[in-house]
């Protein structure tokens, strides 16, 4: 998901200037804080995207926060993670007050203008909700309809690839739980979003009676785990993530949490 818009830029800086006049936390840098044996990275996440990461009775739990563990783990690292935010996100990393990102991140060349990324851990591509009675059946029906996103997002990219950048029918919100309330309450004709996400949502409210679409229209992107710029930990990161791909690790998270086999040989070949 998500791309980096000029209003997200802006705030982007500012919240960067902000961490600057307060200085940076013990646990900030591209090195982490000691613990012991180990070094703790400071990881950063926005806890509102569901299956990957969200809240649970006070902790951050998810897809993303399993692997981030387990590849941390087998690279020497503990972890501390913590919900910042979308935005603040990408504003800690650039100011190198948290070690790594860890938020259904896509990888694109505009990001790694700014940032270093790990090598893909996740393959994923936008669909379309929208209530079962729709008469939205592609993403060519999207033309004329009110299509609700997560603002600053690759799911906003695909809706203004559809409907023009400056679309007055694209309702931008800041996170998909919003997008997806806008469209039950009829605020909205569908929400685009990363497939898995509006998988699960649909399927974890059957009593909203609404149904996902694909379509070819919308290209695959890849999860990787973001750093700043130039930052030590890309490679051993990378090497980790390789580890729990071949020692099983990385498959069993994914099936426990998604109840499929992973393409792992599709995410190598992106390497």
């Amino acid at each position: 998901m998500k791309k980096i818009t000029f209003g997200s830029l802006i705030f982007i800086l500012a919240f960067s200037l902000l961490l600057s006049a307060c200085g940076t936390q013990s646990n900030s840098g591209a090195e982490g804080e000691k613990n012991g044996d180990n070094k703790t990275l400071r990881v950063v996440t926005d806890a509102n995207y569901a299956p990957f990461e969200s809240m649970d009775k006070g902790e951050v739990v998810g897809f993303d926060i399993d692997f981030v563990k387990a590849v941390a783990e087998e690279a020497g690292y503990a972890v501390k993670i913590e919900s910042v935010g979308w935005d603040p996100v990408f504003a800690e990393l650039q100011s190198k007050s948290a070690d790594l990102g860890v938020s259904a991140i896509t990888i694109n060349d505009d990001r790694k203008k700014t940032y270093d990324f790990s090598v893909p851990y996740f393959l994923s591509t936008q669909k379309i909700l929208v209530p079962e009675n729709s008469d939205i059946k592609s993403a060519e029906d999207l033309k004329g309809k009110r299509v609700a996103v997560q603002n600053a997002t690759t799911g906003q990219e695909a809706a203004e690839g559809l409907l023009g950048k400056n679309s007055k029918d694209i309702k931008k919100f800041d996170n998909n739980n919003l997008a997806i309330m806008e469209m039950t309450s009829g605020g909205a004709d569908a929400v685009v979003a990363d497939n898995t996400v509006i998988e699960e949502y649909a399927k974890n409210n059957p009593n909203q009676k609404l149904k996902v679409i694909e379509d070819d229209t919308f290209e695959n992107e890849y999860y990787g785990l973001m750093f700043p710029k130039d930052s030590e930990l890309k490679e051993k990161f990378d090497k980790a993530i390789n580890e729990v791909f071949d020692n099983g690790t990385y498959s069993k998270i994914y099936e426990d949490h998604f109840k499929i086999e992973p393409e792992i040989d599709l995410l190598k070949e992106q390497q």
